[in-house]
């Protein structure tokens, strides 16, 4: 009868155990879940702002304990520029980077923060004044509100200078010119203005486009010109200063919302130190690039004051257009102009 008893128990503890083993993990030890959050954007290899991407992916791991599963996808590696901005607001990844200018059609306002609609940004001091005070503040919650998207800092790849076949001096020069631009309508504008022959293009596009004669040039920072060769096919760099692109750290706030609050405040502060970091690196560096640039055989062009003077004026008109879209644009160029000092 012992036997009996004694065999029974046996089955009924390795029964029990059985059953633990199938138990969650989190169940048996107390650990938390772990959040995936697929970080995905096109800058190029090698730039402060691919670097520091990839920085935060790991800061993101490493102080969460594992909790946050961050994972970098760099250089277009997820889709296009347009793919990767409306997967971030649909939330099939959780944060990409991308200029404010992006928001044109739902929340011009904000546009107006990522360069709109040229030559509005005097200097990087005025940046910083803009996106790292309340206007910055404002602008986030902003996108919030409208897009589903969070700005949780701003990294930058700083002023945009044309590469193009031929050189350009003046706006003479420039006429006709065959422009890529981003799939926005405000760059269309703004080239247009100039007299040139803005031609919308994904961004993947840009070398074969240059290669293959559909564009005669491009408009980008020394990082981009440099990390994605364009160079190879084009030699002429004009350095207008025309357009500063701040880059915001967009991320989906539904997947924010729905972290634990300790982790929902590591995103956001990791961010802020990261990209604060990122945005000394890329104004250090920007002088080594351009080196590096001409040593690999591109021939720079300054724009004279007067030619400065002229470009800026060709594009003035569009302050006022700009600032008809809406009360609250109209309000946000005047904050962003009253700060330019």
């Amino acid at each position: 009868m012992s036997r009996v008893i004694h065999s029974t128990a046996r089955r009924q503890i390795i029964q029990a155990g059985l059953a633990s083993s199938v138990l969650p993990w989190s169940t048996l030890v107390g650990a938390q879940p772990n959040f995936t959050m697929r970080i995905a954007h096109v800058e190029a290899m090698g730039s402060p702002l691919t670097d520091s991407l990839e920085k935060w992916t790991k800061l993101l791991k490493e102080k969460s304990g594992g909790r946050i599963d961050a994972q970098h996808f760099p250089a277009g590696q997820l889709g296009s520029y347009t793919q990767l901005i409306e997967s971030s607001r649909i939330g099939t990844i959780q944060a990409t980077t991308g200029g404010p200018d992006t928001e044109e059609s739902v929340a011009p306002e904000i546009a107006a923060t990522g360069g709109a609609p040229g030559f509005i940004f005097k200097d990087e001091a005025h940046v910083d004044k803009v996106l790292q005070g309340e206007i910055g503040k404002e602008v986030s919650a902003i996108a919030r509100k409208k897009t589903g998207i969070e700005f949780v800092a701003f990294g930058e790849a700083g002023f945009r200078h044309l590469l193009s076949k031929r050189p350009v001096a003046n706006l003479e020069q420039l006429k006709g010119l065959k422009i890529r631009v981003p799939e926005i309508k405000l760059w269309v504008d703004f080239w247009r203005r100039l007299g040139a022959n803005p031609t919308p293009l994904p961004y993947a596009e840009q070398y074969s486009a240059l290669s293959s004669g559909v564009i005669d040039g491009l408009e980008a920072d020394y990082f981009s010109i440099r990390g994605f060769k364009w160079f190879e096919q084009a030699k002429h760099l004009t350095l207008c200063y025309h357009w500063f692109l701040p880059k915001a750290i967009r991320v989906n706030a539904k997947w924010m919302d729905g972290l634990p609050a300790d982790l929902q405040a590591l995103v956001r502060t990791s961010a802020q130190e990261v990209f604060a970091e990122q945005r000394k690196v890329n104004r250090d560096k920007a002088g080594e690039a351009l080196k590096e640039l001409e040593k690999a055989g591109v021939q720079v062009q300054r724009l004279t004051e007067q030619e400065s003077a002229r470009w800026f004026a060709s594009a003035k008109p569009l302050f006022d257009e700009f600032s008809a879209k809406s009360a609250d644009t109209k309000v946000m160029v005047a904050k962003i102009l009253a700060l330019r000092g």
